[in-house]
């Protein structure tokens, strides 16, 4: 099965990188697109791009060398990018929420709430709070004594290395609760309720055309808010009873592979404004090249 899953993941990485870097270009390139919304989108693009080229490049060499070696530095280097990447992914997505509440809720008022003070916070905010979370998540791991040196992943997580740990993790899975509690469940439960309030406006709409104007322009943000917190939810905040290490892999692979080659589809191929700036860039690309 390996060189199948070596073409198919390597497939899936290229997709990762061309689709989210295109989105990147086109909202930079684009002055239409210089507002709130494709802001927070092109970070976002940023930060999928980070998730996938963290873990997935490892996994084809692993398969490719027939090697699955990896050092304790470069594994807790992964480690930690994986969850620095994963917690500014959560945070954004249920910023990208707000904004749609704002958007809809109070129209006349969203220039003036979503000032470019206001944005640059909301999205610089959850990068200087990852950084601070996963490296406390290092610097407890690296007091820890292991019995073992196989990891049952395909790449460094904190379960699976607090497993081998033959020292006592209670202070470690007790950071991991808390930290789950605030990076998933916390932006999650914000976004039901920004969606809730979405919900009560739309159905105010008096026009049946309003309401389907307004419900298209969340549900590309709702298909990625099932993907990334169905699997998520379920590694971080479920009990340990109900979690085997099969089930750890496949969730990984929705959010670490499936969910960043998707977002760039989900995001582009409903959204007439992203679609013809990719036009532009490309049809500016083919000018300048002939």
């Amino acid at each position: 099965m390996e060189p199948l899953l070596f073409a198919l993941f390597l497939g899936m990485y290229v997709i990762t990188v061309v689709g989210n870097l295109l989105i990147i270009l086109a909202i930079s390139s684009d002055s239409h697109l210089h507002t709130p919304m494709y802001f927070f989108l092109a970070n976002l693009s940023l930060v999928d791009f980070g998730l996938a080229t963290n873990t997935v490049p490892k996994m084809l060499v692993n398969i490719q060398t027939k090697s699955k070696f990896i050092s304790y530095p470069c594994c807790l280097t992964q480690m930690y990018f994986f969850h620095f990447f994963g917690i500014v992914d959560s945070v954004l997505i249920a910023v990208m929420a707000y904004d749609r509440f704002v958007a809809i809720c109070h129209p006349l008022h969203y220039a003036t709430i979503m000032s470019p003070r206001l944005c640059g916070l909301l999205a610089g905010g959850p990068w200087v709070f990852s950084y601070f979370i996963s490296l406390t998540h290092i610097l407890l791991m690296v007091h820890l004594v292991f019995c073992g040196n196989k990891i049952p992943h395909y790449f460094c997580d904190l379960n699976p290395l607090l497993r081998l740990s033959c020292t006592d993790t209670s202070v470690n899975k007790i950071f991991v609760l808390l930290v789950a509690g605030m990076v998933i469940a916390t932006p999650f439960l914000c976004i039901l309720a920004s969606y809730a309030r979405i919900i009560v406006a739309i159905m105010q709409v008096p026009s049946a055309g309003g309401r389907k104007k307004a419900f298209s322009t969340c549900s590309s943000h709702l298909s990625v808010v099932a993907l990334f917190y169905g699997t998520t939810i379920g590694v971080y905040l479920c009990p340990s009873s109900v979690r085997t290490a099969v089930k750890e892999k496949v969730s990984a692979v929705m959010y670490t592979a499936v969910t960043p080659m998707l977002n760039p589809f989900i995001y582009s191929l409903r959204n007439r404004d992203i679609n013809g700036a990719l036009r532009k860039l490309i049809n500016r690309k083919i000018t300048s090249s002939s």
